[in-house]
C-alpha cells in the first residue's frame, strides 16, 4: 500500500511538471522592424507560394533537431529560394515583404557558419520571431 501511494505521488508530480511546462510555452514575440507597417490596419496579402514557404520555414524551426548550422541553414535556404523564385507580388505588399524577408535571409546566412548548439539556438529563436513577424503582417 505504501509503495502504491509513493508511486502515485511520483506520477502526479511528473504529470504536474509536464502540464506546467506545456502551459509556460508562448508564441514567439514579433520583432519590430523599421519600415514595416500594416495595410491600413489590415495584413498585407501575400501570394500563396510565399505563404507556403513561410509556413515550411516555421515548421522547420519548430521541429529542428540538427546540431549543424550548415545543415539547418541549407534546409531553410531551400525554402527561401522557393519563396524568391515563386514570388509574383508587386507594389507596396512586395516592398513590405522585403522588410521581413531580408533579415530572415541574413539570419539564415549567419546560421550556416555556426556549430555551437547554443549559438544555433539563439539564431533559431531570432528566426522564429522574424517568422512570427511575417505572420503578424501577412496573410493569403
Amino acid at each position: 500500500m505504501k509503495r502504491l501511494l509513493s508511486n502515485s505521488v511520483i506520477l502526479i508530480m511528473i504529470l504536474l511538471s509536464c502540464y506546467s511546462c506545456k502551459n509556460n510555452t508562448t508564441e514567439p514575440q514579433v520583432i519590430q522592424l523599421e519600415g514595416l507597417t500594416l495595410n491600413h490596419n489590415e495584413k498585407w496579402i501575400a501570394n500563396e507560394e510565399t505563404h507556403i514557404g513561410m509556413k515550411r520555414i516555421d515548421s522547420i524551426l519548430k521541429n529542428h533537431t540538427s546540431t549543424s548550422g550548415k545543415i539547418l541553414g541549407d534546409v531553410l535556404s531551400k525554402q527561401t529560394s522557393y519563396i524568391i523564385k515563386s514570388c509574383d507580388m508587386e507594389g507596396e505588399a512586395h516592398d513590405q515583404l522585403h522588410v521581413v524577408l531580408v533579415p530572415i535571409l541574413e539570419e539564415i546566412t549567419d546560421i550556416k557558419d555556426l556549430e555551437n548548439a547554443s549559438d544555433i539556438d539563439k539564431k533559431v529563436t531570432t528566426l522564429k520571431r522574424l517568422t512570427a513577424t511575417y505572420f503578424q503582417y501577412f496573410k493569403i
